[in-house]
């Protein structure tokens, strides 16, 4: 392990990956304490202080929200929105590419079907902006929802637009970080964005576990019980991520120039989590807008039904559960084509023993990435409304819970796995030793 920290600084290229990333980083978390103009950031910071303690369904709404967003939109700063209008474009997107035929034609012309499909996202994230920012600073002027505290001093519609433009333009400068981390860094930025963010709400979160013990509310061992729950999250998480069904294969023999090669013995790798963290992150994402929409509207009986849309309710359990799976198979099916491999399978003379070349390679790879795709969907789902018991059962926060087993947790150790493994890439093809090469999960 020291030995490829080492060799992850001695290449040149795979250093200056790092240290880019590293710097978008630490921009991300500089423009996240960056106040909106037009708003009392301390009058707004002490509200969300009383409202985490709170053990209702608003103090688990904004808790997963100011999670995602990195503390900014506890103080209404230029990140407030963070990234997630971005991952509701996305996708929106992706699902009008599987239903629409000229989106799907337009996603199979390669890069240039690519950079549209992206273009139409930006747009996207842009109505979402505009649209959440609204709302966001029309809840805002109205010192009744925050016990009579003054948030906007000076109400308006120049002190509106202003918002709007401010919480925009700082959530498409989160989506060019990230789109410049994925290109020119290491991992998806958008991903690594996100869980800089969740990273930095844990210092705040290990603050308050120490304050209940102090003060009596949990006792110490519940604490060491919450560890070791966290401990068996991240084994789990580590398990499933790096699980892998291996699918025995032949080549036949090969004769060049003078020299012949006797057939070999492979196999193909399908990952039991192929879709890995994402499936979590888009449910999310899709819960969280009607719920934050319910949240700022002034209709009471429009609150009272997206109420039931906040985390830890019944309603939005099943719905993130159902999500989770939903999310889990659609993404795999996006990034594992059976009938590509099969074709390439064919052509290069390769089989499955018993399997014949073609199509009954294809729908047998198919089969087998359904049954092995389940278990690790229901593991995620498991995981992600973990929290809601947690947060029940000892009394705690759900930023607390979301950190001892839960969306939180598995956002971090999700992209931490990607992270390592594109590091391991580029130790490995200039012939370093890597993380995983010892510790990688061998399936059947």
């Amino acid at each position: 392990m020291i030995a490829a920290f080492r060799n992850m600084f001695r290449i040149g290229e795979l250093r200056s990956r790092i240290l880019f990333t590293l710097g978008m980083l630490i921009v991300y978390r500089l423009g996240a304490w960056v106040p909106t103009p037009g708003v009392d950031a301390k009058a707004l910071g002490l509200f969300f202080d009383e409202l985490q303690r709170t053990q209702g369904t608003g103090g688990n709404l904004f808790g997963m929200m100011n999670m995602f967003s990195g503390g900014a939109l506890s103080n209404c700063t230029i990140f407030a929105l963070g990234i997630m209008p971005y991952i509701s474009a996305s996708i929106i997107l992706q699902l009008l590419t599987a239903v629409v035929p000229s989106l799907e034609r337009l996603a199979k012309e390669g890069e240039a079907g690519r950079r549209k499909i992206n273009q139409y996202t930006r747009y996207g994230t842009v109505f979402l902006c505009l649209f959440q920012s609204a709302m966001i600073s029309r809840f805002l002027e109205n010192p009744a929802s925050f016990g009579g505290r003054l948030i906007i001093p000076n109400p308006g519609w120049a002190t509106r637009l202003m918002i709007m433009i401010t919480i925009t333009a700082g959530t498409i400068f989160i989506m060019w970080l990230g789109e410049q981390i994925t290109e020119n860094g290491i991992g998806n930025g958008i991903s690594l964005i996100i869980t800089a963010g969740i990273i930095s709400r844990m210092p705040s979160a290990v603050y308050e576990v120490y304050e209940l013990v102090r003060t009596g509310t949990i006792r110490p061992f519940a604490v060491a019980g919450m560890a070791l729950l966290a401990a068996l999250v991240v084994a789990g998480v580590v398990l499933v991520t790096e699980g892998q069904r291996r699918i025995p294969i032949q080549r036949p023999k090969q004769i060049r120039g003078r020299k012949i090669y006797s057939a070999q013995s492979t196999y193909i790798p399908l990952r039991v989590n192929q879709a890995g963290v994402i499936p979590i992150i888009f449910a999310s994402s899709i819960l969280l807008f009607p719920a934050t929409i319910g949240s700022f509207v002034q209709t009471d009986w429009l609150r009272e039904a997206m109420g039931a849309l906040r985390p830890g309710a019944l309603l939005y359990t099943l719905l993130e559960v159902v999500l989770i799976i939903f999310f889990c198979y659609f993404y795999t099916a996006i990034t594992f084509n059976p009938i590509d491999l099969a074709d390439n399978m064919k052509k290069s003379g390769a089989f499955v023993p018993g399997i014949r070349p073609g199509k009954p390679t294809a729908e047998f790879f198919e089969r087998v990435m359904n049954r092995i795709t389940l278990p690790g969907a229901f593991f995620l789902a498991a995981i992600a409304v973990f929290p809601s018991f947690i947060a029940g059962y000892m009394n705690v926060s759900y930023t607390i819970s979301q950190f001892f087993g839960g969306t939180g947790l598995l956002i971090i150790v999700g992209v931490m796995l990607d992270t390592m493994r594109q590091v391991e890439s580029h130790l490995v093809m200039r012939h370093y030793e890597g993380f995983m090469r010892k510790g990688r999960i061998r399936g059947r």
